[in-house]
C-alpha cells in the first residue's frame, strides 16, 4: 500500500492499493505513445507550459506545503519554502529553455557542423519522500522542456503529493500521456527497467536503492542519474561572530528536520574554537529546537517522517553513544505522540564507531575537533560520500583555497547547502551519478547529435 501517516500523530489517514501490473505497463505505452508527439513540439510551447506549471505551483503554495505537513511532517514554513524553489526551476527551465537547446555550432576540420539537442524518450522518475515537491521539479522540469516523457513512481507515503503534482502539470497543459503518475511498488521496478519502451531512469534516494536501480538500468543499457545519500562535511576555519556561526550552521543542520541528503551532517571546527563552538552548538540546540505541531509555525523540530525513521536515527545515537561518543544533549525519542526525537549533538565520534562513517538522517549533529587546515581536509574527505561541503572563514580566499582541496560535487562558502535552479546539484563517490538543475540538468537525458554540414 501506499500510505498516508500523519507523523505528528501516528494517525493513519489513507491507503492507496499497489497498480497492478497490468496497469503499470498501461502507464508505460502511455508515455511511450505520448512522446511521438510531445519531442514535435516546438520547444517554445513546451516552455510556455513549464511557465503556466510555474504559476500554478505559485498558486497552489498553500495547499501543496498542507499536503506535505500530512504526510512526512514538514514543517509549513519549509513546506512554503520548498514550493517557492519549486516554481524557480519551472521558471528558469521554461525563461532558458529555448536558448539552452539551440543548436551549438562546431567547427571540424574541413567542415562544419552542429551539435543538435534532442529527447531520447519516456523516463522512469523514481522520487523520495524528504522534498516532495523540490525533488519532482528538479527531474521533470528540464526534462518536460527538453521533450522527454515522464512515468513518476513517488515515495510510497506521499501518494497524495504525487496526485496533486500530476494535476497541477495537467491543469497547465501538459498532456495525459506526456506525465503519468503510477502508484508501483518497488518490486515492479526491474521488469519496468528492462521494458524497451522506458530510455532512462532518475532516482533520489538510499545508496542500496541507487545500486539496485543502477544495476538493473545498467544491464539493460538505459541511462540512470542517482542523486543518493551524503555525509556533508562543514568546516569551521574561523569566525568573528561565533553565535551567528552557530546559528546558520544549526539551522542548516535541523533544516527538514536533518531529513536532507545536502544538509552539513558533519560539523569539523579548528581547535583554537571548537570548546566554545560545541558549548553554544549544544545550547543553542537544545533550547531552541524544541518538538511542536509541524503545521504551526512557530514550530522549530518538527517530527521526522515516520515512527521507524524515528526509530532507526535513535538506535544510531544509542549505538554511537555505547561504542564511546559523548552525547552533548537529545537524542531520545519524545515522550508524546508521533515520530518525535529530541535534537541532538554527538562529539568524540571516532573512525572505529559506525556513526563516523554512515548517514544518519535525522536531527543530529556530529561535531569533530581539527588541528589543523590539512587535517580538516582529511577528515572531510574521509567518508564513502561525496554530495555536497562547506566551508566557513571571515577570510574568503582560505576558505576558497580549503574548498578546492574538498573532494565533493558541490561546495559552498560561508553558507550551508541550500538549492537554487540555476547550480547543478549532484555529487560523486557513493553520493550519485549525473548532475541536475542549472544549464547541466538539461543535457541528462538528451541526444546530442553530431551533423556534419
Amino acid at each position: 500500500m501506499y500510505a498516508v501517516t500523519d507523523p505528528a500523530t501516528g494517525e493513519l489517514v489513507e491507503e492507496i492499493p499497489y497498480a497492478t501490473d497490468e496497469e503499470v505497463r498501461t502507464a508505460i505505452e502511455r508515455v511511450h505513445r505520448g512522446y511521438s508527439s510531445w519531442r514535435c513540439r516546438p520547444v517554445t510551447e513546451r516552455a510556455e507550459i513549464a511557465s503556466r506549471a510555474a504559476e500554478l505551483f505559485a498558486a497552489r503554495a498553500d495547499e501543496l506545503a498542507g499536503i506535505m505537513t500530512l504526510e512526512m511532517g514538514k514543517r509549513i514554513n519549509e513546506g512554503l519554502g520548498e514550493i517557492g524553489v519549486v516554481v524557480d526551476i519551472f521558471n528558469y527551465y521554461a525563461d532558458n529553455g529555448p536558448g539552452l537547446l539551440a543548436d551549438e555550432p562546431l567547427p571540424i576540420d574541413g567542415g562544419e557542423a552542429i551539435i543538435r539537442k534532442e529527447p531520447i524518450g519516456a523516463l522512469l522518475g523514481i522520487m523520495p519522500w524528504n522534498f516532495p515537491c523540490y525533488q519532482v521539479a528538479r527531474f521533470v522540469a528540464p526534462n518536460l522542456v527538453l521533450g522527454n516523457t515522464i512515468l513518476l513512481k513517488h515515495a510510497s507515503l506521499c501518494p497524495r503529493s504525487a496526485d496533486a503534482i500530476a494535476q497541477l502539470l495537467h491543469d497547465a497543459g501538459v498532456p495525459e500521456d506526456v506525465y503519468v503518475n503510477t502508484f508501483a511498488a518497488s518490486s515492479q521496478i526491474p521488469w519496468m527497467l528492462r521494458d524497451s519502451r522506458i530510455q532512462g531512469v532518475s532516482l533520489t534516494g538510499s545508496e542500496q536503492a541507487g545500486i539496485a536501480v543502477a544495476a538493473e538500468a545498467g544491464r539493460n543499457l538505459k541511462k540512470s542519474v542517482l542523486e543518493l545519500g551524503g555525509s556533508d562535511p562543514l568546516i569551521v576555519l574561523d569566525t568573528d561572530d561565533l553565535d551567528q556561526t552557530v546559528k546558520a550552521t544549526a539551522t542548516a543542520r535541523m533544516r527538514n528536520c536533518g531529513q536532507s541528503c545536502n544538509a552539513p551532517k558533519r560539523m569539523i571546527v579548528l581547535a583554537d574554537i571548537y570548546d566554545k563552538f560545541v558549548d553554544r552548538l549544544t545550547e543553542h540546540v537544545a533550547e531552541y529546537y524544541l518538538p511542536g505541531d509541524p503545521a504551526d509555525p512557530a514550530t522549530k523540530l518538527p517530527p521526522l517522517a515516520s515512527v521507524a525513521a524515528a526509530d532507526e536515527v535513535a538506535a544510531q545515537v544509542e549505538k554511537a553513544v555505547s561504542q564511546g561518543a559523548t552525547l552533548r544533549t537529545g537524542g531520545h525519542r519524545v515522550d508524546r505522540p508521533g515520530a518525535y526525537l529530541a535534537a541532538t549533538v554527538l562529539t568524540d565520534v571516532t573512525p572505529e564507531m559506525d556513526a563516523y562513517a554512515e548517514e544518519i538522517f535525522g536531527p543530529v549533529v556530529l561535531v569533530f575537533r581539527a588541528r589543523t587546515e590539512d587535517e580538516a581536509i582529511a577528515l572531510a574527505n574521509d567518508t564513502p560520500f561525496g554530495l555536497g561541503a562547506s566551508v566557513f572563514s571571515t577570510d574568503r580566499n582560505r576558505a576558497r583555497r580549503v574548498a578546492e582541496q574538498i573532494e565533493a560535487g558541490m561546495v559552498y562558502l560561508n553558507r550551508a547547502g541550500g538549492s537554487q535552479a540555476d547550480l547543478p546539484f549532484g555529487g560523486i563517490k557513493r553520493s550519485g551519478i549525473g548532475r541536475e538543475l542549472g544549464p547541466l540538468g538539461i543535457e541528462e537525458f538528451m541526444n546530442k547529435k553530431a551533423i556534419r554540414l
